[in-house]
């Protein structure tokens, strides 16, 4: 299918653009267009996008510089052992790429995010940076609460910056839209699963990605353009297997690697390349019987996005899930998509991934669920082994099944 033909190259041309953008043109223009408007950038895993939204405030997510940045300066805060994207993201500090931010957000990812955000608060101290620590402890009286306080102190600590203070009326718009976003990427996931031909992986990475940059309510009508776009675009189903990836939570992998695995012979079914846009399951539960959440109630605002997190965050590597069976809800979703196997693909030293991967390894065999495993770089280059080796898994799910 031509580009000519197809309805939804001008959008899709347009978040590859987003994501290229590497000095965040886009959100100068934004706050040339709101004077006085704060950007923030927030590094992965998550963090509530409705809060920043509520104060007048855009939430940036930075995913580091990927392959389109040569690291020099970075590399001499960082050992060699440790993951690419705090040095790839210092060295766009350092180099003005992210001049438009007026701060940064560190939530709780890992030992070097935690130790990014100091690195941050060193290399730019004029600049808002804070380090959001994300509760372990999910009971409402416990978890709930100390989450609800570090909200309320960002929101309080950005109001100084010049920030509007938050306001219940104000959170409770931000919700809803976020909401009506939520929607629309849990309709391209299902669509993207049930006919990924219609719908490729690095299209929908593509579509999701530009959330990344963009106001809420403008990120929401992309969508809605592309979804009804891609219900009547022309195109063929194709004989590939059904696969599901994990592990790349935090650092992205190259846009040439995804669109690498799609040529192996692989439908990339589902994925948490974008875990912060999609966290949660379902929407935040503003004014919904929750049951007993005491002392947070659900009717208020900022109770209610405290509670999407604590009750309905997605099983990940950075999530403390006790004593679940670790590897348990990747299988439950290998089964509720009719998925035929799983590729594990962890950047290099990320430390929440790699530790996860044996007991997951060990979910999927004992489940009888065919997988594959591979690391890489935010900056990798070469990719033809990586495909090989996608090729391989393909063929042999394909002639023997879990077998």
């Amino acid at each position: 299918m031509s580009a000519n033909t197809d309805p939804c190259a001008p959008l899709l041309a347009r978040a590859e653009a987003l994501l290229e953008d590497l000095h965040l043109g886009t959100v100068s223009a934004w706050k040339a267009a709101n004077p006085g408007s704060l950007a923030i950038g927030i590094m992965p895993v998550f963090a509530p996008r409705p809060l920043f939204e509520a104060i007048g405030v855009l939430p940036v997510n930075i995913y580091g510089g990927g392959d389109r940045v040569d690291v020099i300066k970075g590399d001499a805060y960082y050992q060699s052992y440790i993951c690419h994207i705090p040095r790839s993201t210092i060295e766009m500090g350092l180099g003005g790429h992210l001049d438009a931010l007026d701060g940064m957000v560190f939530p709780s990812t890992c030992d070097v995010i935690r130790n990014l955000s100091g690195m941050w608060r060193m290399l730019f101290p004029q600049k808002y940076s804070s380090y959001l620590d994300l509760p372990q402890t999910f009971e409402a009286p416990l978890g709930g609460l100390f989450y609800r306080h570090e909200l309320n102190r960002i929101a309080a600590e950005l109001a100084e910056r010049g920030a509007k203070p938050l306001t219940e009326d104000n959170l409770r718009v931000a919700i809803a839209n976020e909401n009506e976003r939520r929607g629309l990427l849990a309709d391209l996931a299902a669509l993207r699963a049930k006919e990924p031909w219609r719908v490729k992986a690095s299209e929908a990475y593509l579509l999701t990605r530009a959330g990344a940059v963009l106001p809420c309510v403008e990120h929401t009508a992309m969508l809605r353009d592309f979804l009804a776009q891609a219900h009547v675009r022309p195109t063929r189903p194709y004989d590939n297997v059904r696969v599901i990836v994990l592990g790349a939570f935090c650092e992205q992998p190259p846009l040439g690697l995804i669109r690498t695995l799609e040529r192996s012979g692989c439908d990339l079914i589902d994925d948490d390349f974008q875990l912060g846009l999609t966290t949660i399951e379902g929407n935040i539960p503003l004014d919904e019987d929750l049951g007993d959440t005491s002392p947070l109630d659900a009717r208020s605002p900022l109770d209610a996005v405290v509670l999407s997190y604590t009750m309905r965050g997605q099983a990940t590597a950075t999530r403390y899930i006790a004593e679940q069976v670790k590897g348990k809800a990747l299988v439950d979703r290998v089964r509720s998509l009719n998925a035929e196997g799983v590729i594990l693909a962890a950047p290099s030293f990320c430390d929440p991934a790699l530790l996860d991967q044996p007991m997951i390894e060990q979910a999927l065999a004992d489940a009888q669920i065919p997988f594959t495993s591979f690391k890489y770089a935010e900056n990798s280059a070469q990719f033809q082994t990586i495909r090989e080796q996608a090729g391989a898994f393909s063929d042999s799910v394909k002639l023997w099944g879990a077998a």
